[in-house]
C-alpha cells in the first residue's frame, strides 16, 4: 500500500507558475514510476507526465511539454511537478499515482486545486 498527498497548488495569474508536490509513505519509493494526471470540471483524467522510479526517465504530455518538469527526490519520497508559463486551459485538480512494475497506476493521492486565471 502507498499513500500519496499533494499539496503546492492555488490561484496563479496566467503566464505565472507553481510547483506541485506529492509525498509517497508505506512502501519502498523508488520501486514506483510515479504519474501526475489532471481533471477538468466536466472533462475526462488526463495525463500529464511520468517518472520512471529512478528518475532517470521522463516524458511529458504534447500539452505540457516545454512548460511543465516532473522530477523526484527519493531520499525525500517526494516527486513534483514544476509548471511554468500557465495557462487558463491548465485549470484543473492535480492527482499524483504510483505505478509498481508496471502495473498500471493503482495508488492516487486526493488531489490538489490549480486554477489559473485570465
Amino acid at each position: 500500500q502507498v499513500q500519496l498527498v499533494e499539496s503546492g497548488g492555488g490561484l496563479v495569474q496566467t503566464g505565472g507558475s507553481l510547483r506541485l508536490s506529492c509525498a509517497a509513505s508505506g512502501r519502498t519509493f523508488s520501486n514506483y514510476a510515479m504519474g501526475w494526471f489532471r481533471q477538468a470540471p466536466g472533462k475526462e483524467r488526463q495525463f500529464v507526465a511520468d517518472i520512471s522510479g529512478s528518475g532517470r526517465s521522463t516524458y511529458n504530455a504534447y500539452s505540457v511539454k516545454g512548460r511543465f518538469t516532473i522530477s523526484r527526490d527519493n531520499a525525500k519520497n517526494t516527486v513534483y511537478l514544476q509548471m511554468n508559463s500557465l495557462e487558463p486551459e491548465d485549470t484543473a485538480v492535480y492527482y499524483c499515482a504510483a505505478s509498481y512494475s508496471g502495473q498500471g497506476y493503482k495508488y492516487w493521492g486526493r488531489g490538489t486545486q490549480v486554477t489559473v486565471s485570465s
